[in-house]
């Protein structure tokens, strides 16, 4: 089954990663067809400054 993995900036709010996961999981449930058990999502929370693009931190 799907395993979903996120890596966005750190600071979101628990209630927002919740929010976040909620909203994944219904639409994946939806388009694939799965029940919400077969759904799993993994949040990486990265510090701005180790989140790097064309060689520069965003922190």
């Amino acid at each position: 089954m799907p395993t979903i993995q996120i890596q966005m900036f750190d600071g979101r709010s628990k209630e927002q990663r919740q929010e976040l996961a909620r909203a994944i999981t219904e639409t994946t449930c939806r388009v694939l067809d799965l029940p919400p058990e077969a759904v799993d999502i993994v949040i990486t929370e990265v510090a701005r400054e180790n989140w790097i693009t064309a060689g520069k931190p965003w922190g």
